[in-house]
């Protein structure tokens, strides 16, 4: 497999990370985002894209046409749409990289889209955050090509592994580690804060670090409440698919849905400013302190 033309579908912090990563790997890189044409946003996305070596194309018909592999990085909520906009204009034989955090169904749905158009449809779990291993995540790839493609994404130093060539694999394997994860995020905000409330958190981590010595629970307190105020928007729309992989399962999603709310109460929490100023390498107890005051308020 030979492949030299790469297109990003979303230039947010995946697309750029990765097309960082990959280059040289390639002749050409572009990508496609609606911030491109967003007047608030154009001058700061496209001048980005052009220092990186990014070739900012006008459309997803002008990314599609030109593509060899297109890798979709969106939300996770726009993963069937871009797939089914992406069936419109992909060149036949091509391949469509799914990166997005999304159901099996949700993903089964994106490969008819893509299949019908001619092309090939590869699912990949990408099982960490991106931050800090780049193009190093380790990814597990499904459906018929994910062995052919596996190889060419190694030789370029990414670490992606095919699991099985039945669409759906992956990407279970996926959310129901997210469904641990981001609910190990939701439980331990929920938690810490309330204890902070109380004036017992002295009391409540010393208890955590018997049970579970490997984990220091303050530190990896203040990594999950950073991560949730920066990406709450993103994780919350995880966890809905998460919640649809379960019901997909045929179970309620009771907890998943629970996660998903949590996650998104963090997000508008950070959207109306609530952590604002609150700086890199804080600790979990000046979020949780946001939080209280916002509560008061």
């Amino acid at each position: 497999m030979n492949i030299q033309r790469i297109g990003f579908v979303g230039y947010g912090e995946v697309g750029k990370i990765f097309s960082k990563g990959l280059k040289g790997n390639v002749r050409e890189m572009s990508a496609w985002d609606l911030k491109f044409a967003q007047a608030a946003t154009r001058d700061a996305e496209l001048a980005h894209a052009k220092e990186a070596g990014v070739v900012a194309t006008g459309s997803m018909k002008e990314l599609c046409e030109s593509g060899e592999l297109v890798i979709s990085a969106v939300t996770a909520s726009n993963t069937l749409a871009v797939a089914q906009e992406a069936a419109r204009f992909i060149r036949k034989g091509a391949l469509f990289l799914d990166l997005n955090s999304a159901s099996p169904g949700t993903k089964q749905q994106a490969a008819a889209a893509i299949e019908a158009a001619g092309s090939h449809y590869v699912e990949a779990g990408v099982m960490t955050s991106v931050p800090p291993y780049g193009i190093k995540v380790p990814m597990l790839l499904g459906g018929t090509h994910a062995a052919e493609l596996a190889p060419l994404l190694q030789s370029w130093g990414m670490d992606a592994k095919a699991v099985s060539d039945k669409l759906g694999v992956a990407s279970a394997i996926k959310m129901c580690r997210s469904v641990m994860i981001k609910g190990l995020e939701a439980l331990v905000i929920e938690s810490y804060t309330t204890a902070r409330a109380y004036g017992v958190e002295d009391h409540v981590l010393p208890t955590l670090q018997e049970t579970f010595p490997s984990i220091d629970w303050s530190k990896q307190g203040a990594y999950f409440f950073s991560r949730v105020v920066e990406h709450g928007k993103r994780r919350a729309e995880e966890m809905r698919e998460a919640a649809n992989t379960v019901r997909e399962a045929g179970f309620d999603p009771f907890m998943s849905a629970a996660i998903a709310d949590k996650q998104q109460w963090v997000a508008d929490l950070a959207k109306a400013g609530v952590f604002k100023g609150v700086g890199k390498g804080a600790t979990w107890q000046e979020f949780a302190d946001r939080v209280l005051a916002a509560r008061k308020r």
